[in-house]
Order: structure tokens, then sequence, then C-alpha cells
């Protein structure tokens, strides 16, 4: 929580700069104003969400880009909804940005559906070639690029950390939002494992507060389940939340994909650096605005995964810790 309440300070101070220097007074100082459209695949109030738009905006400073000086933000927050998505897509376009940058899969395609010239930036998807976005990932083609989170094969991870935790784990249930095209390749990847670990895996499809309720009651009226939360389905509004409390209700064994959501309660997380995508898409985005082209800049895999675990979620739910799980932990909250 600590964490994340450093990144919203971050966030505000930044934004609430940016508001002090109004854009026109800053360009009549005679220097241009770039503008960069930015949506995010979270709901505002994620604290994920807004630590990854500070970071960009403190990482393309330190570049030489102030917004309100020599750029512009604009900023929506989509939540992981497809029709909200496509109107914030079209209301950045309708700004003329010389740049897009897209948090998450769904974000990312809008933006390419809407426009095949304005440079796109993505952080967070999974799969771009699988999605349609990139040609390929040494030489994207087209207008966009970016970093990737996952690597599909690493989902499996997921379930071979919950049944580390949980030995006695039989079977388990993948939350997913079904709009999300990258959920169809990260629940074959946990299938492909799932066998060799003596667990039954099925796909939970959620689109909405009710339908993680059922789910989650379901698989909770027999013994030995857990969940494996996907970004998709933490994305939504109160996703993350609602199954963070219903776990603890329902003594489920749960994994979440990022570590604020441990940081809030949740059991244990297994994710990319984050934060770190947005400050590298910084750079990204300066190379576009100083004129070279995205389908020349190859898409960037992920390098750092970071693993944390609530001790005080795993007492609650009678779970022991291993040590060696615990060794291997970037984060471990006591």
């Amino acid at each position: 929580m600590q964490f994340a309440h450093l990144r919203r300070r971050e966030f505000i101070t930044l934004v609430g700069g940016a508001a002090v220097w109004p854009l026109a007074a800053r360009a009549q100082q005679g220097e241009p104003v770039r503008r960069v459209g930015v949506l995010m695949h979270t709901a505002a109030d994620n604290p994920e969400g807004q630590a990854g738009v500070a970071a960009l905006q403190q990482a393309l400073e330190k570049l030489g880009w102030t917004d309100g000086r020599n750029v512009r933000i604009d900023t929506r927050w989509g939540a992981n909804d497809v029709a909200r998505d496509r109107q914030y897509s079209a209301e950045l376009i309708a700004l003329t940005p010389d740049l897009l940058l897209a948090s998450g899969t769904v974000s990312a395609a809008e933006f390419q559906h809407a426009t095949r010239i304005i440079p796109i930036v993505f952080v967070l998807v999974s799969d771009p070639v699988g999605a349609g976005l990139v040609d390929m990932l040494s030489r994207p083609g087209r207008n966009t690029t970016g970093f990737m989170n996952f690597e599909y094969s690493l989902s499996g991870k997921w379930l071979e950390l919950l049944k580390q935790i949980a030995p006695g784990l039989t079977r388990a249930a993948v939350v997913r939002n079904p709009t999300n095209p990258a959920s169809i390749a990260q629940f074959s990847a946990v299938q492909a494992l799932a066998q060799s670990l003596g667990v039954e895996v099925s796909a939970v499809n959620v689109r909405d507060a009710g339908d993680i309720e059922r789910a989650v009651a379901a698989l909770a009226r027999s013994a030995n389940g857990g969940l494996i939360v996907t970004p998709s389905a933490a994305a939504m509004p109160a996703g993350y939340k609602l199954i963070i409390t219903l776990a603890a209700q329902l003594k489920l064994p749960t994994i979440y994909p990022f570590p604020n959501m441990v940081a809030e309660g949740g059991l244990m997380s297994h994710s990319p650096d984050v934060i770190d995508q947005s400050r590298q898409a910084a750079g990204y985005v300066d190379r576009i605005l100083k004129g070279e082209k995205p389908g020349d800049l190859s898409v960037q895999e992920p390098n750092k995964y970071e693993l944390a675990i609530n001790i005080k979620t795993a007492k609650a739910l009678g779970l022991t810790v291993p040590p060696a799980l615990i060794a291997q932990a970037d984060q471990v909250i006591e």
C-alpha cells in the first residue's frame, strides 16, 4: 500500500504541476508543443495505472519532454472495457496527436483500428503478433511498436506457483475477460502445464461483478480449489478488489498478475516490472517524436519478473509458505 500511495502522490504532483502552467502560456514562449494521447487499460483509480502514467511522465521529463511546456499528454482510462476504449480512442485521435500510447491489448487494438497513420506505442501487450498489431517482433512494420508484458509460455508459472504455496490444490479457475484476445492464449499456457501438476483447470469468463461473484462462489463449493486472475480480469472496474475480498471470505488461494494486488491483501503475484515498461516506453516516445518510425523499432520483451507474497494472507488461508518460495520473492508482506 505504501508503494501505491507514493506513486499516486507522484502522479497527482505531476498532473497538478502541468495544470499550473497552461499549455497556451508555455507555447507562447516559442517552443513547439507536441501532443501525446494515452489510453490506459485500467480504471482511473487503479494504483498500478496511476503509477504507470507517473513513471511515463517522469521518464519523458528526463528526456526533455515536460507536460505543459513542449508536450501535452491527454489521458483516458478505458478500464479494459471495449466500448469505453472505442469511445476514448476516438476522442484522443480527434485531438490530432503526434503519437498515441496504449496500455493493454484492447486499447492498442482500438487505436490501430482507428488509425494507420498516427504512430502508436503500446505497453502491457501479451501477444502483439497474434493480436495483429505488428508483423513481427524484430521489425513491426505498420505504425505500431512497443513492449510485451508476458510471454505466453510463462503464464503457466502462475499455476506452478499456486501449486507450490497450496500443495493440496486439485482445481484452478482461470478468471479472464473474454473480450481480450490475450486471455485465450494465456489459458492455453496454463492448461498445458496442468496435467503434469495434477490440477484440473477451467476458464471462467467474467464481464462484470456479478459474473465474478458467481464464478468464485461456484469454485468454493468443493474442496482444494484456487484462482488464477489474469490481467484482463484484474483490469475490470472493481475486478481484483472484489476477488481479493471473496477469496478471503471463501478461503481460496489466489494468484494475481500485479504486485499492488498483493499489497492490498491478495495472496501472491508474478508479473513483469510494469512500471519499468512505462519508463522504457518513454524512450520510444522520444525517438518517434524526433523522427524515427515505429515500424523500425523492435518490440521489446520483458526482461525482469517479480514475485510478491503476502504472508499475512497465507496464514489467514491456513497456508504455510515454503522457505524456498520466500527466498525467491522480490516482495514479502508480513
